[in-house]
């Protein structure tokens, strides 16, 4: 993608595009495009940082304390989401935003305003903006949020190595005016929002506004090039900016094995090598394909051949090995968050009484009172006190104005391995899982996680599922329990899930946050009752899978077969896991995958 280009269309209409998703650390380049865009965007043009820490006051706006109580009647501080109306908001590490912050800065540019409901002030802000997200994560960090990378129309990782513009800044800048003159009056052809959609379902994109925000590159494009109509070279640049950095599978390969996830995560999980830009005979029309575009515009095979020629080698196999770690919960490394009073980091006030062992929070406890003073002062002065008296104090603060401080502790992880050490498993992969949970015990011991393991295999006296390691940070025990474990027998893969409930309720009760990972290839042959038989083990092992939708705990099943099992992928289906195939990763790979998982 070039940048250069994507801060001129976002400079012609920040509105329509969103804005843009800055991926990498801190350097050169990026303070080059910043700088860039800036010179682009009129004079006028607000441009504000929103900081990690901010609160909700400082985000949203509300009562403006020390003016309330000069003026003596409710003063109105706008927030930084509306002082940046009609320009930009800058987000540093925007992947560490809190899920309220996420659907806050969706809302905004959905909707284009900021609706107030605090402090005894109602209103709706105006808040026209388009939102730079700094993505800073590293590899093993959560990345930003989907919700926000949906609504922004360019992602863009910049090189340190091609820094400048092209053309003059004023040039440039002249072009930019020009062109959003002209912007309201560029049309396009009717089949060209088929096109796109029909492009980016076979990119296996899922939503809908990944084709909305292409079409509006499209006339940006052409606005830029002194057009009034989208031509078929607008629309293939404009698939090329925004459909291929969404892009999760080639089209060639959407069906070749037949399983397709209907959530969109439908990317051949066998990491796939380098993709460069295909040959003509690698790209697959859709099955039902657009109509061609009347003025020349491009079918849906040009736009797929300019969205997978801006691939970046590596892309799909960075997707099929990273896009397995979201899970239910938002549980993070150091456990998910949760209220608590007395420890943990600050996270705004809430009404309260300050005896109970919490800290008064002071500014909150006066922009509560304020709304009231000239209410209050009227009745002390009505009361016996004489107005003006040295008694009668200068501001009323009573009981239910009183604040305190919340903060929100972290909970513990639990991370529980549910492991498969039936004959299968043994004569497959039991040794490199084995591999995978020792090293993985080194990294939840630096992190003073927990760590449960639970095998099962066929014993002669029934279906042998067993809590090998209790919740523990014991790494020697964890050791020798892993050097222990043995294989062979059948497979009772609905008693091994059913034990592994137990242990993820029990944790849950005690206040940890469980993240599961099920090394197992899925084929069940011993049902919960101990008897033999593929097809009633399957469906017990199914009834056993489908009450972990409801647990709350993140679940990641690797697939330690040779091949893909579809027996594994109905199960993990069932439960609502992510579901991992691994028929050539040694134990190192299934490590860092896991690690990945429970990085979130």
């Amino acid at each position: 993608m070039n940048p250069e280009q994507a801060a001129l269309l976002l400079a012609v209409d920040p509105l329509g595009l969103g804005g843009a998703r800055l991926r990498g650390a801190p350097g050169p380049a990026r303070e080059a495009w910043l700088s860039t865009l800036r010179a682009l965007l009129p004079d006028h043009a607000p441009w504000r940082r929103l900081p990690l820490h901010a609160d909700d006051h400082r985000l949203y706006g509300g009562l403006d304390l020390a003016a309330t109580l000069q003026h003596g009647r409710p003063v109105l501080q706008p927030g930084l989401l509306a002082q940046a109306d009609g320009g930009c908001l800058l987000v540093p590490s925007a992947e560490r935003l809190a899920p309220g912050r996420v659907a806050a800065l969706a809302s905004v540019l959905d909707r284009h305003i900021v609706p107030l409901a605090r402090d005894g002030l109602v209103a709706d802000l105006p808040a026209r903006l388009a939102l730079i997200a700094f993505d800073e994560a590293a590899a093993d960090d959560p990345p930003l949020a989907d919700a926000l990378v949906d609504r922004l129309a360019f992602s863009l990782t910049l090189d340190d190595a091609e820094q400048g513009a092209g053309d003059d800044l004023p040039t440039l800048a002249a072009r930019v005016v020009a062109a959003r003159r002209r912007l309201p009056a560029v049309g396009h052809d009717e089949a060209l929002p088929e096109a796109l959609v029909a492009a980016a379902d076979a990119l296996g994109i899922v939503s809908l506004r990944a084709a909305s925000l292409a079409l509006r590159a499209a006339r940006a494009l052409a606005a830029l090039a002194g057009r009034d109509r989208v031509t078929a070279d607008d629309a293939a640049a404009a698939a090329a900016l925004v459909l291929a950095p969404r892009a999760t599978r080639l089209p060639a390969a959407a069906d070749e094995d037949g399983v397709v996830d209907d959530a969109g995560d439908d990317v051949d999980q066998t990491p796939p090598p380098a993709v460069s830009p295909p040959a003509e005979a690698e790209v697959a029309s859709d099955p039902s394909p657009a109509p061609p575009l009347d003025d020349g515009s491009p079918p849906v095979e040009r736009l797929l051949e300019a969205a997978l020629a801006a691939l970046p080698p590596g892309l799909l196999a960075l997707l099929a090995a990273g896009d397995t770690t979201r899970r239910a919960g938002g549980a993070g490394r150091a456990g998910a968050q949760h209220d608590g009073a007395g420890r943990g980091r600050p996270c705004g006030a809430r009404r309260g009484d300050p005896r109970g062992g919490a800290r008064l929070h002071l500014v909150a406890t006066l922009r509560a009172a304020a709304p009231w003073q000239p209410l209050r002062r009227r009745e002390a002065e009505a009361r016996s006190v004489p107005a003006g008296s040295a008694a009668l104090p200068r501001v009323h603060i009573r009981r239910d104005d009183f604040h305190t401080v919340r903060r929100r502790p972290r909970r513990q992880t639990t991370t529980v391995f549910v492991v498969d050490a039936s004959g299968s498993a043994a004569l497959h992969r039991l040794a490199e899982a084995k591999g995978a949970v020792e090293l993985l015990l080194a990294e939840c011991y630096v992190r003073r996680d927990r760590v449960a393991l639970v095998s099962f295999r066929g014993r002669p006296e029934g279906p042998g599922a067993e809590v090998l390691l209790p919740p523990t940070r014991s790494l020697a025990r964890a050791r020798r329990c892993l050097a222990g474990l043995a294989g062979g027998g059948g497979t009772p893969l609905a008693a091994g899930l059913d034990l592994a409930r137990q242990v993820v309720d029990e944790e849950m009760r005690r206040g940890a946050t469980p993240v599961v990972v099920v090394l197992s290839d899925g084929r069940a042959n011993l049902s919960r009752d101990g008897s033999p038989g593929r097809e009633a083990a399957g469906a017990d092992a199914l009834a056993a899978a489908r009450p972990w939708r409801e647990a709350g705990a993140g679940v990641l099943w690797l697939d330690t077969a040779p091949q893909p099992q579809p027996a594994a992928q109905r199960v993990a289906q069932a439960m609502g896991a992510r579901y991992l195939p691994l028929p050539h990763a040694d134990a190192r790979q299934v490590s860092q995958v896991v690690q990945a998982t429970a990085a979130r």
